[in-house]
Order: C-alpha cells, then structure tokens, then sequence
C-alpha cells in the first residue's frame, strides 16, 4: 500500500497548521518543524499562517478588578523551504521560518498590569542534510543560523518600584545544531523520526530604562533557547488513511533574561520570562478522498505547567482541535486549514519586596483561532 499522500499531502496540511504558532509551548511558533527533508522528489513549499487570539482578564479585588481586553496580538508567521534530491542515498533541504515569538500588549484601562508589553521577533535558516542507508534507516543532521531580537516593558503597580522598566535586546545573531534519525517501511507509509535541536546561546546588546531615564547602556544579556527534541510518527492503517502524531518537548527552563540592571534590582535568579519545561502531544488522521484532493482532522494537547505564570505570557497549558485539506494539481499543491484553541487560565504573578508571590490577575476561558495555507511546488 504506497501512500503519496502519507509521504507529502499530510505533512503539507501539518505544516501550514503548525505554521500558526496557535498550540505551542512557551515562545514556540513553528515548532523547528523539519519534515520538509522527508518530502518525496524535489520540492519548493511556502507556507503562512495568521493566529487571532482572543486574551483577556482582570485584576485581581487588591487592584479594583479593572479588566484587560485581548492582551494578545494578532501575528503572522511564515516559512518557506527547498528540499533536493542529490543520489546516492543523499538528499537536503534548507528552511527558513520563524521559530520562536511573543506579541503581548497590556491595554492601561487597569492598574497592577497596564502598559505591560513584550514583543520577541526573528527568523531562523536551517540546513538539514539526510542520507539513507536503505529504505528504512536514514539519518539527518544540519545546523540553525537564528535571528532574535526583543523588547519588554514592565508597567503597572504590580511592579512597584520597577514599574517604568523596559529593555531593548538588540538584534544578535547565533548558530546551533541538530541531528535526528528515522525508521521507515515505505510500503506503509510508517514513518518514526525524532530530532534533537540543540540550545542556541544569544548575546544581545542591551539598553536598560525607567521611564525615559536610560538607567545600564551598551551591556550584554545572555539568553539560550531552549534545546529540545520531536518525534514525528505516521502510518498508513487503511487503504488511503494515515495516522500521524508529533510530540515535541522543550526545556525552557534555561531560558532566563536577566539584563545588569534588572538582576541587580531583584532577588537572586529572578528573570523577565519564568516559562517551564513542557511537552506537546498531537495526533490526528488523513484521507486521500480522490486523486485530487485530501483531509486531515487533529487534535492536540499542552499540559498545564507547575510554575508561576509570567504577565508576559498568561496562559497555562493548552488544547486544540484542527481540520485541513489538501487540492493536488500534480506539480502544484495547495494545503489549508483552520483550528481552533482553548487556552487554559492563568493567574499572572509578580514576586512582592519581602520575596513572596502573589498574583496579579485572572485570565479565563480564553481561545485563539488560526488559519494556515501551504503551496508545494515539485520539480
């Protein structure tokens, strides 16, 4: 049973959904998505995706209870990559997109929180190569040539005396790496391939104000991002029917920004972002309906995490839902599709003088909608 729509249609669909960023842990957008190697034949694919959060709450009784609404800012991500064939067992794929992000924007209509902001952009090229030992084992590896820059503002009574603070991370650029394998029986369409994505080390020139007082100038944060590590399942279990999961883990727990300033006005390891180690699990099902076209339908999962919650991202853990189709026209193929995300609430906290922490807000029974489209040109 030889699926063309298990070895490209599916990862198509997956790909313009994972796009979105919508189910995602921590600063995740694009999940370090590399599956574009496993394409069949040579491939050009360029993928967008647009989320629509819906992010809002209130203080908590201590600050009068003044409501937030949509802290979250609606984003776009896009990705594009080339997969070549080159014999021999040989193949490489170079990807570009944007792995990691925040857009969070506190309306000042309330008063623990108001003017708070944190805003992360950059982009990520990665050159992957593959070689196959037979049909059924391969290898691949390459190394992350990654972008990043950032600012954040911390307002509001929540702060106390830090409220006014803000930091510029200037735009740095770092390398990293990462090496994966796969088994696969092609008769099937059974794939397992899991990746590890190494931390990428970042030195940001930093400025540091209160207010419109520059308080540390021309000093240096180093910030990681996290390593981490997907496995991508498929199988076929029907004649035209695959089955797929993806599970990836990522250790965000090393990922403190501490610029001089700031961590010599705070308690010992405190940092601007406080985001845990997590996991995310999807699992869904495709069918090619005719030669012509497909459909997947997912679901997924983020597990609430056991930290505090940062005012910079108020969510705890996720769950979502997830449909797509795919239209083949022989070179071309077009892929889209929509899903729908439940983000779990959250109490923002912020550490009080003496040490304590105490929340700050409640943010409940919010959700994000996102879109995605994929166009696969094969040559």
């Amino acid at each position: 049973m030889k699926l063309h729509f298990g070895a490209t249609s599916a990862m198509a669909l997956a790909a313009a959904l994972t796009a979105t960023g919508a189910g995602a842990i921590g600063l995740d957008r694009s999940n370090q998505d590399v599956t574009a190697i496993f394409e069949e034949g040579n491939v050009l694919e360029l993928s967008f995706g647009k989320v629509f959060p819906e992010l809002s709450g209130q203080d908590v009784a201590l600050f009068g209870g003044g409501e937030y609404d949509n802290v979250g800012e609606d984003f776009l991500n896009v990705s594009t990559s080339a997969k070549m064939d080159f014999g021999n067992g040989f193949s490489g794929a170079v990807i570009i997109d944007q792995p990691f992000g925040a857009d969070i924007d506190y309306p000042t209509t309330a008063l623990a929180l108001g003017g708070t902001m944190a805003q992360l952009d950059g982009h990520t090229i990665t050159a992957v190569g593959r070689y196959q030992f037979n049909e059924n084992v391969s290898v691949h590896a390459g190394f992350r040539r990654q972008t990043l820059e950032g600012d954040i503002t911390l307002l509001g009574a929540a702060y106390g005396s830090l409220s006014g603070y803000s930091v510029a991370l200037g735009e740095n650029d770092s390398t990293g790496y990462l090496i994966g394998a796969a088994y696969e029986i092609p008769e099937i369409a059974l794939r397992a391939a899991l990746t590890y994505n190494s931390a990428i080390e970042h030195d940001f020139d930093t400025t540091e104000a209160i207010g419109d007082t520059v308080v540390s100038a021309d000093t240096t944060t180093t910030v990681e991002t996290p390593e981490s590590w997907n496995l991508d399942l498929q199988t076929g279990i029907a004649p035209d029917t695959l089955a797929f999961a993806n599970i990836r883990y990522a250790a965000y727990e090393d990922t403190k920004v501490q610029p001089a300033f700031f961590a010599a006005n705070t308690l010992p390891g405190t940092s601007l972002t406080n985001i845990d180690d997590n996991y995310q699990v999807q699992v869904g099902v495709g069918r090619k309906f005719s030669e012509m076209f497909a459909g997947q339908v997912a679901i997924g999962f983020e597990p609430e995490g056991d930290e505090r919650i940062s005012p910079l991202d108020p969510t705890n853990g996720k769950r979502w839902v997830s449909l797509g189709g795919a239209y083949d026209l022989g070179t071309v193929t077009l892929s889209g599709g929509i899903r729908y995300t439940m983000l779990g609430d959250a109490n923002p906290e912020t550490r009080n003088p003496d040490g304590t922490i105490s929340d700050r807000a409640v943010f409940n029974d919010n959700s994000a909608v996102a879109v995605g489209m994929s166009v696969a040109y094969r040559f």
